[in-house]
């Protein structure tokens, strides 16, 4: 086996788009949060700045995690694939435990130290794109087999298991896309997800119906005007911010549905106030930098030198266009509501930390590819990416 440097000190390539999108982004999130949760803060905890100082707070810890993440060499990953799996499937049994377990909203999903907390999904998720880049990277002529692609699935299987019991029914959406994708780039039959999405479909309904709000929700998805005081109500507010901001917004800071009308408009919801106070306009402007980042993603995902890092940067890629795909849809009345964040923009520190992370390692896939300008020239790498199709 080749020793491989606990920090790469090769050729120097740095993605300025990558990192300006990104801190861009994250800048945004911080104006918005402000804009967003000014009143419910000053109201409930008495300080306008609660959540926003906490999101400053994030940001600087993520950029720190992407700095770190860009200098560390990305291929120690692969070392650890296995610990990542248990260090997810630990993380997210951990919510379980009865005083560190943090429930909210009648969810146990954080986990708490004292004064520190954290969403156990958001970490799980990305330990399952390391563990599944690394199996599918030693194991690629297996993976065409049902019996090579099973740890990958039964690895997700797991994780979406426990996700659905805090319960968090938008993460495990979100793990089980995540899985498909994974399982395709890495090589895995058609017919062999199809095995797997027959028994996924059947189950569907079933969840839904074990949780009476799940039902509600749907009902609610399909004619919120039914509940309008109930379970329609999040959805028409939305809706009524999004209306609301026509071509050009009422103004940055000017939105009304931030008083208290629309819940969670600081998080779950805040593409919504981004659509009122910013206007359609705003909203596209959003979107399109999201749209490059992930466009970047794929691009490095293609451009990487190893399989390893095809497989890291697709994963990576794929999480945030998952996310920010259904945060959209939820948000303009598209699919049912569910509690999704926009990521590097809603509030909340764990997101924002891991998903800067990513970002950091998908940069140090970019510095350390062969070409940034030319797709491979191996065949093998020239196969990989027939099937991606990208």
């Amino acid at each position: 086996m080749t020793k491989i440097d606990f920090f790469y000190n090769g050729e120097h390539r740095f993605n300025w788009w990558v990192f300006l999108l990104v801190i861009g982004i994250a800048i945004f999130g911080i104006i918005m949060v402000y804009s967003a949760s000014c009143y419910t803060a000053e109201k409930n905890y008495g300080d306008a700045m609660f959540f926003v100082t906490k999101q400053i707070i994030g940001v600087v810890l993520g950029a720190g995690a992407m700095i770190l993440c860009y200098f560390i060499n990305y291929e120690w990953l692969q070392k650890i694939g296995y610990i990542a799996l248990g260090l997810g499937i630990i993380t997210l049994a951990i919510v379980f435990i009865p005083g560190i377990g943090i429930e909210s909203y009648g969810a146990k999903r954080w986990i708490g130290f004292g004064a520190f907390s954290f969403q156990a999904s958001e970490v799980a998720k990305f330990c399952f794109i390391i563990f599944a880049a690394s199996y599918m990277a030693k194991h690629r002529e297996k993976m065409g087999t049902f019996m090579g692609a099973l740890p990958v699935i039964l690895a997700g299987g797991i994780m979406c298991l426990l996700i659905i019991m805090e319960p968090n029914m938008s993460i495990t959406i979100c793990m089980g896309l995540l899985l498909v994708v994974m399982l395709l780039v890495g090589g895995a039959r058609i017919k062999h997800l199809m095995l797997l999405a027959i028994p996924a479909a059947a189950l569907v309904p079933v969840l839904i119906l074990l949780e009476p709000y799940r039902l509600q929700r749907l009902m609610a998805f399909l004619d919120p005007w039914a509940s309008p005081q109930g379970e329609g109500f999040q959805l028409i507010q939305s809706l009524y911010s999004l209306g609301s901001g026509g071509w050009f917004g009422v103004g940055l800071f000017n939105s009304r549905q931030k008083y208290s009308f629309l819940p969670f408009s600081e998080s779950d919801f805040i593409f919504s106030i981004i659509g009122e106070e910013l206007g359609f306009v705003g909203c596209i402007l959003v979107i399109l930098a999201f749209a490059a980042l992930i466009f970047w993603g794929f691009k490095i995902a293609i451009h990487a030198k190893d399989r390893f890092g095809c497989y890291l940067a697709t994963g990576i890629s794929t999480i945030l266009a998952v996310q920010v795909i259904l945060n959209i849809a939820v948000v303009t009345g598209a699919v049912p509501p569910t509690g999704l964040p926009l990521p590097l923009v809603s509030a909340g520190s764990t997101s924002l930390v891991m998903f800067m992370g990513a970002m950091g390692i998908l940069l140090n896939i970019h510095r350390q590819s062969q070409n940034p300008f030319k797709v491979f020239n191996s065949k093998s790498q020239k196969h990989t990416f027939k099937k991606l199709k990208v």
